[in-house]
């Protein structure tokens, strides 16, 4: 899962992103508007969290630019201004959810899995797909009822394929989703064919049902075989 934390005080914001990555969230940065604003156009996040109060403009701003561009989707804000107005402008404008600072972090993930959860899962802790069930509050993957070992980007990727099921994605989706935005700057992705080869080969040795297939020259999907 990828969230991107809008914050411009730098040691809030390396409080939460340690903390979000303790998690096992892909964390990306924007300290200011006009980088939470080229970021959000640029790529894809399942969570935002997002302050109203920015050095260079206003984050309901940029809740405004998402809604227009249908790119909205589990927008928490996360800021010190409590007021009644700004919640209810967030909420209208399609923020899922508002935390006043200062707030616990254990209240912090809570939030993101719920809002997570209730746009991608109805609510459940389970993704299933075929034979394949993966606990998100737990980390365990199972097949047939029986836990694989996995490791965190196996488990990462597995997850994303999971709740696209028949969908084609291509490598720099797939890999800027589980490693990074950053990622799009590589020359090649032999990596993500690593870990992906690895990931079927326990797939099909625990008798899984879904299988993840390439399609030439552009990427991959998750079909039941």
């Amino acid at each position: 899962m990828k969230i991107l934390l809008v914050e411009d005080d730098p040691a809030l914001r390396e409080i939460l992103q340690h903390s979000l990555q303790q998690e096992r969230y892909v964390v990306e940065l924007a300290p200011d508007y006009h980088t939470a604003s080229q970021k959000t156009h640029d790529y894809t996040y399942d969570c935002i969290l997002l302050d109203i109060m920015l050095p260079d403009g206003n984050g309901l701003s940029l809740l405004k630019e998402l809604q227009e561009s249908k790119k909205q989707g589990n927008v928490i804000i996360i800021s010190a201004k409590d007021s009644l107005d700004d919640k209810v402008n967030g909420l209208d404008l399609g923020a899922d959810d508002y935390l006043p600072k200062p707030f616990h972090l254990a209240e912090l993930h809570a939030r993101i899995k719920s809002v997570i959860r209730r746009k991608n899962r109805d609510g459940n802790i389970f993704t299933k797909y075929g034979n394949i069930k993966v606990n998100t509050d737990t980390f365990d993957v199972y097949v047939e009822g029986k836990i694989i070992e996995l490791n965190r980007k196996e488990y990462d990727i597995l997850l994303y394929f999971l709740n696209r099921p028949e969908r084609l994605l291509n490598k720099s989706t797939l890999a800027e989703a589980v490693w990074g935005d950053h990622i799009d700057q590589t020359d090649n992705f032999d990596f993500i064919y690593a870990q992906i080869k690895n990931l079927r080969k326990k797939l099909m040795a625990a008798g899984a049902t879904p299988e993840i297939k390439a399609v030439y020259g552009f990427g991959y999907k998750i079909t039941l075989k």
